[in-house]
């Protein structure tokens, strides 16, 4: 049983709370490292006002992290590293974690603090947190958090299977999964027990350019009348212009809801969407979509129609700002034009459900024992026959 370690250091205070062990029959499987990052802002933006959306506890996100380092553990990952806060995530996973460990079941992974040099409370605290991961060998990196927080860490990732589960607002790109199945099927990943090639699919992503700026968006990408940035979240259609989606699915929340009404384009999906929106002005129709938590918005459409790989849009906005997955990002004017591209080249993240079903279909976690041969002839301790 080991120690829990901080940026790969052993902790100067605390006791053991961890040990990895190699499942049997998976040489070096206790070598595999996954990275778990947890995003105390997620969920917590102005759409809880404007909007009627819940607000998910840190708390939560914490049992989150134990859960996939349970699930983990279990499949013999033997190091887990998770992302520390200022917000109570990572102290609470160190408090139950000596505990758990201490219980009967299978064994924990080590659990390894990754800290930044100074948190910030933006998404460079994501990014940084996930290049030190990588730096200390994870194979797999889970991300709790929003579409913002998918999107924050994906520049770093390169090849790196992630898993992204949802605790934001509109959570288009990340979805609802239970943490101790995802962390089944990262350490499935992680181990090599299910190779990356047939349990992940690499994304798409739309990228933004305007002037000297670069945003990369997971789904969709909305110019707007808005001169300026303000609260970044979006929920007056009034002001909005063109529309532009990596995917576009019915039961997704959030503009991207808007382009499947008209034109559903699933994950897997070669191509994405482009709508041009009415805004306050005459419309050929309209669509009433669920844009945020709770609300349902009838928004006006002009033309809507399929965009390919590689292809680049340029936007007749002449001034305004563009939001990327929900939130607003940058403004621009006429020196500084808009252009959009779609792009084949977004992160590999894991499929949890056919990761999960090669487990199923492949026995993985399927242990067989040896079965017990009766011994031939009569037990010593057997009575004797009478004659």
């Amino acid at each position: 049983m080991g120690a829990y370690r901080t940026n790969g250091q052993p902790a100067e205070t605390g006791g053991p709370v961890s040990g990895g062990r190699s499942e049997p029959g998976r040489p070096g499987a206790a070598e595999a490292a996954i990275g778990v990052i947890a995003n105390p802002m997620s969920g917590r933006d102005i759409r809880r006002l404007v909007a009627r959306a819940s607000v998910f506890p840190n708390a939560e996100k914490a049992n989150m992290v134990l859960r996939v380092a349970a699930a983990a553990g279990a499949l013999g990952v033997g190091r887990v590293l998770v992302s520390t806060d200022s917000f109570g995530i990572s102290a609470g996973v160190l408090r139950a974690a000596g505990r758990l460990a201490a219980e009967p079941g299978p064994g924990w992974p080590v659990l390894e603090f990754v800290a930044v040099d100074a948190l910030t409370g933006t998404a460079s605290d994501t990014r940084e947190t996930a290049r030190r991961m990588l730096a200390a060998g994870a194979a797999v990196i889970v991300l709790l958090g929003g579409d913002g927080t998918i999107r924050a860490a994906a520049p770093v990732l390169g090849d790196t299977p992630v898993v992204p589960l949802s605790t934001g607002t509109n959570n288009a790109f990340p979805e609802m999964w239970e943490a101790t199945v995802a962390g089944s099927a990262a350490a499935l990943v992680a181990t090599g027990v299910v190779g990356a090639g047939e349990a992940t699919r690499r994304a798409k992503v739309l990228e933004v350019v305007s002037g000297d700026r670069l945003e990369l968006a997971l789904v969709d990408v909305c110019v707007s009348t808005e001169a300026h940035i303000g609260a970044r979240a979006l929920w007056h259609v009034g002001s909005l212009r063109e529309l532009y989606c990596a995917f576009a699915e019915p039961h997704a929340i959030g503009l991207s809801s808007v382009a499947a009404m008209l034109h559903p384009t699933p994950r897997d999906h070669p191509g994405g969407v482009a709508v041009r929106l009415a805004g306050d002005g005459p419309a050929s129709r309209w669509v009433t979509a669920p844009i945020a938590p709770g609300v349902l918005a009838r928004v006006g459409i002009l033309d809507a129609g399929p965009m390919a790989v590689g292809e680049r849009r340029r936007s007749s906005v002449a001034t305004g700002t563009v939001a990327v997955d929900g939130e607003r990002e940058l403004e621009f004017g006429p020196d500084r034009p808009v252009t959009v591209t779609l792009s084949a080249a977004g992160p590999l993240v894991v499929d949890i459900r056919n990761v999960m079903r090669a487990a199923a279909e492949r026995g993985l976690l399927v242990l067989h024992d040896r079965p017990v041969r009766p011994r031939r002839g009569r037990p010593r301790d057997a009575p004797r026959r009478r004659r």
